[in-house]
């Protein structure tokens, strides 16, 4: 392997971040002061190859503490790891978050994605960018701040929006999280993180909060998220105990006879997952908690990790015995700050509390959970990205067969699901499989969780159980008057008219009345909303987030974004060729891309078309 290292030399913060992480190097070969005995032999080689899956943790400490990555930082740490810089620069430049070019330590990234929008982020970023003197389009280093202003895609925060949030790099890292955003509260963010407002609870995004009905955020705003002895008062680890009596087979046995499937849109039985990996003859399995919700107006599992992040630790704990893994990765947004904080404290105190570990409540099952950070990838939130995500490699989608099952994660066995499917594992096992299917309805049973976003009065995570309809949940939510259309499934979803609300929240009724539950957005629009601009932005979206690996997605997303360019400022017969040539490439993305992005990015733009008259 000949890795071409150039001559550029890392300055002593970016060898302090990285040896921060890896330690300090053994030989020269890795970067340390050439000795003699260097000269005999190289280190490192196969095992330092078998450390790639550490590159993506490197990026993250050189950015965290300098704000950007520099291309000696980059040659340090691909000596450190053996690995070509030349891949190493598709990688990081792969993610939105970093940046390969000098830009001021903290930065600035204000929500302009479809709910921010809707609330006036375009506003609001001309203020910030007026009032911090810097440039639309620029670093930022034109202003008089120091601080680089991003336009950015959906924080997960689209309860409170508009949202911005500000990175402040150095060591350590600081945030601050301005929602809803202002000009004075987000350039206080900015300038000063440290003297910023704390974020509301997560209980404030939960608007049912304290009903004694709820399941699976029962927890929320009545325990002390950072307490395991407070998460243990109300129910916790009752679960662990019962898959602990019933043994792998029993709990696999019981989450399929729930009727449980996944909750990221895909919908596949839980239980059939499961017991493909368990059934694998190759070893190690491997899990992988999905937490990197990008699809814009989703961010219930962002809650659920800031409200009640033990449950999240003990429900992984259950999936991994159930198929015989003994380490699990938790792959988490990088835009949520406090969620990674929350997160790592639980994690942490499990361990020390014997939860995590090599004998979990004396049992003889060893576990634990490494959590990964993303760096601002839409895409990785397709399982096959995720893991080349996790190894180190640009997060690009894998062509199945072979099935995560067989062949995932490094290669081996890999069972994968997003926070709300695990935590359903919960009371699965707490309630027993019939109580649990008796929710719902027969073929989508159990509760599930909403993001209502948008015009709406009371905006946040809902929980009801399946079958309930649109407008029952719009009516919990306080939808205001004027209402015009519904996003369901977020950006990859589709739209329905203001009297379509009759339509049952079901994975098969959402499916007759052509539409999809996707992961469960309802965004809310009124009648001051300007579809066409929305629909624009959608396009956009997509374009920014596609991967590029495949033709179908890398050209369909520019020329869909095109032609809607095209039509914005036109309607009726001016608009007729360019909407003929959308619905072409619409059908040759949903046809021939690798994955669901492309598959799915025409989706919203065709339901406008069809059932709202958006360019009537």
């Amino acid at each position: 392997m000949d890795l071409r290292f150039g001559d550029s030399e890392p300055t002593d913060e970016e060898r302090a971040a990285v040896d921060a992480l890896l330690g300090p190097p053994e030989s020269s070969w890795e970067g340390a002061d050439r000795t003699d005995a260097d000269l005999r032999w190289a280190r490192g080689g196969r095992e330092a190859r078998g450390r790639r899956d550490l590159l993506l943790p490197g990026l993250h400490a050189v950015n965290d503490r300098v704000g950007w990555i520099s291309e000696g930082a980059l040659d340090y740490l691909c000596r450190r790891l053996t690995v070509p810089p030349s891949e190493a620069y598709g990688v990081a430049t792969f993610y939105a978050m970093f940046s390969v070019r000098p830009r001021p330590a903290t930065v600035l990234h204000v929500c302009t994605d479809l709910a921010c929008a809707a609330a006036g982020a375009g506003a609001l970023c001309a203020g910030i960018e007026s009032r911090l003197g810097t440039t639309p389009g620029t670093d930022g280093t034109g202003g008089i701040s120091g601080v680089s202003v991003e336009r950015s895609p959906c924080l997960g925060l689209c309860e409170r929006a508009p949202a911005a949030l500000a990175i402040r790099a150095g060591d350590p890292v600081r945030t601050a999280v301005s929602a809803p955003a202002t000009v004075e509260s987000a350039v206080l963010a900015a300038t000063a993180p440290d003297a910023a407002p704390d974020e509301p609870p997560a209980v404030m995004a939960v608007p049912q909060a304290g009903d004694p009905a709820l399941t699976l955020l029962r927890r929320i705003g009545v325990a002390d998220p950072e307490s395991l002895d407070d998460y243990r008062a109300h129910g916790g680890y009752a679960a662990l105990r019962r898959a602990f009596a019933l043994g792998p087979a029993g709990v696999i046995r019981e989450v399929t006879e729930s009727g449980l499937v996944g909750r990221g849109g895909a919908a596949f039985p839980t239980g059939r997952k499961w017991q493909a990996t368990a059934s694998q003859p190759d070893r190690p399995h491997h899990l992988v908690c999905n937490a990197d919700e990008s699809e814009p107006g989703t961010f219930k599992d962002r809650v659920i990790m800031e409200g009640d992040p033990y449950a999240l630790v003990e429900a992984m704990t259950i999936a991994a015995y159930a198929t015989g893994a003994h380490k699990g990765h938790l792959y988490l947004r990088g835009e949520y700050p406090r969620a990674l904080h929350r997160m790592r404290y639980a994690i942490d105190r499990a361990r020390a509390r014997g939860l995590l570990g090599d004998d979990i409540l004396g049992q003889g099952f060893a576990f634990d959970i490494e959590i990964r950070r993303g760096a601002g990838a839409y895409i990785c939130g397709e399982e096959t990205a995720l893991f080349s995500s996790i190894e180190g490699y640009r997060g690009e989608p894998r062509s199945k067969p072979p099935f995560p099952v067989e062949k995932g994660l490094f290669g081996k066995p890999t069972v994968e699901n997003n926070v709300e499917t695990l935590v359903n594992v919960l009371p699965v096992l707490t309630m027993g499989a019939p109580a649990y299917a008796a929710i719902g309805t027969e073929r989508s049973t159990g509760p599930k969780l909403f993001c209502v976003s948008g015009s709406v009065g009371r905006p946040g995570v809902y929980e009801v159980p399946f079958g309930a309809t649109l407008g029952e949940l719009l009516e919990l939510a306080d939808v205001r008057d004027g209402l015009r259309a519904v996003l369901l499934g977020g950006a990859a979803g589709g739209f329905v008219r203001a009297d379509e609300l009759g339509i049952p929240l079901t994975f098969e009724g959402t499916r007759q009345a052509g539409t999809t539950l996707g992961s469960g957005v309802v965004m809310a629009f009124d009648d001051t909303v300007p579809l066409p601009r929305l629909l624009l932005r959608i396009a956009q979206f997509f374009r920014d987030e596609s991967c590029g690996q495949c033709v179908p997605c890398r050209v369909g997303t520019v020329r869909q974004e095109e032609a809607l360019t095209r039509i914005v400022e036109r309607t009726g017969a001016g608009a007729a060729g360019d909407i003929a040539l959308l619905r072409e490439v619409g059908s040759a993305m949903r046809d021939a891309s690798i994955c669901g992005l492309g598959q799915t990015a025409w989706n919203a733009v065709e339901s406008a078309i069809d059932r709202l008259g958006a360019y009537e």
